[in-house]
């Protein structure tokens, strides 16, 4: 394969994560190949969908400081592409008042000067009507949380970097990754090559780590989406100023509960239930970046991810402490056939 044909990077993995990955190697004038095993647009991941909640309520702190710089990059997404892809709703996040989670959401709130509200039994009606606060529980809104449109958030990612010269092959399965200087990407279609490989390959990770000889202690989730038909017409719809919500610690789940208000279909409400990502390095080929386990909380991050995992196979400091979502916390836990 002559020079020529070697990129600077390849990604392999279209959903939000390695499109804004493609997207931020783009726009530092990196030549990207974007590589997708099922022909796009599709919904055998985790980033279709019509909506996703963005919010800073988080028990962990660095959650909500990197979500600072993720608002600006959505609006700077929007303001490039000249499309819409935030609403704010407000976040409701109601749970057990002593609590140590709700609690921590609380903190994390103040201490990083959210917008809030705090709501008890006597004022909860007045501004969320059809929604009983249990006693003992504890309520407050989060005021700038609200949806992304999460296809379209996609579908625009992809697209602005294409313009920017970007290149998209989907149906193209990666069959074989071959580490050195040079990696080798081998597909069903042919063969790459590049000066470095970021994996952003959701549930199909472990799969092709394994070329590399590493497993990482990731598990596939399925996480069920439910949709729930109003008893009264429009009382949680989005046009009514009904918030996203969070139900934390509830006895019906063992995870926290998360709903979005009446806007995909209209006359019915989403439900879904939700740790920390991995955003790294391969232990032995410096040139190969994993980002995976982004446990159904991630997409709100898209856009950040998507600069830190540029940073890292570019060999640049990253913009973050990245501390929390090393592969060296899993200690034991890593495989390595090497």
């Amino acid at each position: 394969m002559s020079a020529e044909a070697v990129y600077d990077c390849i990604v392999i993995g279209a959903g939000v994560q390695g499109s804004f990955t493609a997207y931020q190697l783009a726009k530092k004038g990196k030549k990207t190949l974007l590589l997708e095993q099922f022909v796009l647009p599709h919904t055998r991941g985790s980033s279709h969908g019509q909506t996703r909640i963005i919010r800073k309520a988080y028990d962990e702190d660095f959650y909500a400081h990197m979500l600072d710089e993720c608002y600006e990059l959505w609006a700077q997404l929007e303001k490039e592409a000249g499309v819409r892809l935030y609403r704010q709703t407000g976040l409701l996040v109601i749970g057990p008042e002593n609590s140590r989670y709700y609690e921590l959401v609380k903190t994390t709130l103040k201490k990083n000067k959210v917008p809030m509200v705090v709501l008890t039994r006597d004022n909860f009606s007045q501004h969320i009507p059809h929604v009983i606060l249990d006693e003992g529980h504890g309520a407050v809104v989060e005021v700038p949380a609200g949806i992304l449109y999460a296809d379209r958030a996609l579908k625009t990612a992809q697209g602005q970097f294409q313009k920017l010269g970007g290149v998209i092959r989907d149906k193209e399965m990666v069959t074989d990754i071959k580490p050195g200087p040079v990696v080798t990407v081998v597909t069903s279609s042919g063969a790459y090559q590049a000066k470095s490989v970021v994996i952003t390959a959701g549930p199909w990770a472990n799969r092709l780590l394994a070329h590399t000889g590493l497993e990482l202690p990731l598990e596939v989730a399925k996480i069920n989406v439910c949709y729930w038909k109003e008893k009264v017409p429009g009382s949680y719809d989005i046009e009514k100023r009904f918030p996203c919500f969070i139900q934390t610690e509830c006895k019906e789940s063992k995870e926290h509960i998360y709903g979005l208000p009446s806007n995909e279909y209209p006359g019915l409400m989403k439900l879904t239930p939700d740790r920390h990502f991995v955003l790294d390095c391969h232990p032995t080929y410096s040139n190969i970046v994993i980002g995976a386990g982004f446990s159904g909380h991630g997409f709100k991050f898209g856009p950040i991810i998507g600069k830190l995992l540029s940073e890292l196979s570019l060999g640049e400091v990253p913009s973050y402490d990245l501390s929390p979502f090393r592969i060296r916390r899993f200690h034991g836990n890593t495989k390595s056939a090497l």
